[in-house]
């Protein structure tokens, strides 16, 4: 007879498959939850376009975002000040906030007003980026093009938006007329929640057609406006591309040690800073094969940076961009990922290690930004980095509703097939599977997340998984088994099951939404003796489970 530390038996969930015949894992975990706070970093999210945010399955996904914790995620949006009539394309989106008539400013937030009043509605808080530029401010040389005419594989984002004012006191101003309609609208308190940062990727010519240098001018005159307005707003950035680099290291400088452009005092006021940081797939052989490698690399880099510099050390850091690449809109053959559970199993072994990398250089690490929302009116299941495909949530938004149930204070959970953070600074996962875990403790639950990843999107065996724990109260545990992989938690999956319709019925579409649902699978409660107890598991490779054991009160 098995001890009644041990379930009766493995939870066989899928076939295993012809890559080989499985392997054996231990987890052990300690429940005692003595460790430092989780720091819910997952909570941030955003996009290019900001207009999706009031649209049909926009608005629904912000909804299903804000229900992760509510009041306590926030949004970022490109474009919030750029001119137009409100119409969203790819990589694109305006508000017409800041035009000019008889050569006077003249101010217009009603599509500002509509963006954010959906976020609040579904509980969800701005990270508000102070950009692009209005037209009717715009330095664009005569002739050029405002808007972009980027599309997937061709087109160029050159456009009159990425050109510094030709009025920085305006500029200044629009700023701080924004901010305080802010508070007129939702009360100093509430803003006082938000986040204010100046423009994106100013390090990227792309992005920015004037100087590193007038970029400083251009962010201390607008969080002259935003302080101006609100005198205690949380303002920071740069939201660089990547660490930075030198970019970085001169706003560092400027904001410590620089005379300020707008005030002509020393330094800059700041909350926060903000760097980028993507990953880098490839195609091999002929699947995909992420860079988990090179994201890793740039926030370990970006971390050392601000570290390094005793007066900024402690400040709170929003990697404002972290993902696997860097162009949500754009589709192709190494873009292949994203659909299914590479990205899923990728997202859950990636924001495990931005907490190491934290912990490990000491920063004050608040946010890992997701830079994905979705395409409105797009293909099912078109390629593009999104949340969700027409209303349906993708498996990597599971893995979302998974660290959400996570609480309280990180706990001791190593796993013998777990890949050390320097071996995949070193190599990625392309040798042996990263079979890993992170574990928390609340008040009356205890959260295990366990994650089978690699690089390669190939089959593999399966992982067959053994948790030890320790630290338990006395008696009889019930346990949630929360899973993503090729049956559970995927409308993807589903929708290649029902052959991939171009256009799914009513009733389809209903399948599709229940397929998109975080799953559970049954499992028996544990019974626990001396504080000991056991679980097993079978985790194919890409899955991802959450096991949430209820604790007396």
């Amino acid at each position: 007879m098995r001890s009644a530390l041990a379930i009766l038996a493995p939870l066989v969930l899928m076939a295993t498959t012809a890559a080989g015949q499985g392997f054996d894992v231990t987890i052990d975990i300690d429940a005692r939850g003595n460790g430092a706070p989780l720091v819910p970093i997952w909570r941030f999210f955003g996009a290019d376009e900001p207009n999706y945010a009031t649209m049909k399955d926009g608005l629904p996904l912000l909804r299903e975002i804000g229900l992760l914790r509510r009041d306590d995620v926030y949004f970022r949006a490109h474009n919030l000040l750029t001119s137009g009539e409100g119409t969203p394309a790819l990589k694109w989106g305006s508000t017409n906030a800041y035009t000019e008539a008889g050569g006077e400013p003249h101010y217009d937030w009603r599509i500002v007003d509509a963006i954010v009043d959906a976020y609040r509605a579904n509980g969800v808080r701005p990270y508000i980026e102070l950009g692009f530029m209005p037209e009717a401010l715009s330095t664009a040389p005569a002739g050029t093009p405002y808007r972009h005419n980027w599309r997937p594989g061709s087109g160029s984002l050159d456009g009159g938006w990425a050109w510094p004012p030709r009025d920085y006191q305006r500029w200044s101003d629009l700023c701080f007329e924004l901010t305080k309609h802010f508070v007129e609208r939702y009360g100093a308190a509430e803003v006082d929640r938000w986040w204010f940062e100046t423009w994106n990727e100013a390090n990227l010519g792309v992005y920015w057609k004037g100087t590193p240098e007038e970029f400083y001018r251009l962010h201390d005159f607008a969080i002259a406006g935003v302080r101006r307005a609100l005198p205690s707003a949380r303002v920071g950035g740069p939201d660089t591309a990547g660490h930075g680099g030198a970019f970085m290291e001169g706003f560092l400088e400027h904001i410590t040690a620089g005379r300020n452009f707008a005030t002509g005092q020393i330094g800059t006021p700041t909350d926060f800073l903000a760097f980028h940081a993507k990953g880098a797939p490839t195609v091999a052989d002929g699947h995909v094969r992420m860079g988990i490698k090179e994201q890793l690399e740039t926030i370990d880099a970006g971390f050392r940076m601000i570290a390094a510099r005793p007066a900024l050390r402690g400040l709170p850091i929003v990697i404002g961009e972290s993902d696997p690449e860097g162009c949500a809109a754009c589709q192709g053959p190494r873009f292949g990922y994203r659909n299914g559970t590479m990205y899923s199993s990728y997202t859950a072994a990636s924001f495990a290690r931005k907490h190491e990398l934290a912990a490990r250089h000491g920063v004050n690490l608040q946010g890992a930004l997701t830079w994905a929302f979705e395409f409105e009116d797009q293909a099912w299941f078109a390629g593009f980095r999104q949340l969700a495909s027409n209303g349906v949530e993708m498996p990597v938004f599971n893995v979302f509703r998974m660290f959400s149930r996570m609480h309280g204070r990180r706990v001791r959970a190593v796993s013998s097939r777990q890949l050390s953070l320097d071996e995949i600074l070193a190599k990625g996962v392309r040798g042996q599977p990263d079979v890993g875990v992170m574990a928390s403790r609340g008040d009356n639950e205890l959260a295990v997340l366990v994650w089978h990843y690699h690089d390669d999107d190939v089959a593999g065996p399966d992982a067959s998984v053994r948790l030890d724990l320790v630290g338990l109260p006395r008696g009889t545990l019930a346990v949630t088994h929360f899973r993503i992989d090729e049956t559970h938690s995927n409308s993807y999956a589903a929708w290649r099951r029902m052959g991939s319709p171009i256009a799914p019925d009513k009733a389809a579409w209903d399948e599709l939404s229940a397929a998109a649902q975080l799953a559970t699978l049954d499992t028996p409660e544990i019974r626990v003796r001396a504080g000991k107890a056991q679980l097993a598991f079978t985790l194919p490779r890409q899955g991802v489970s959450l096991l949430v054991f209820a604790l007396p009160h």
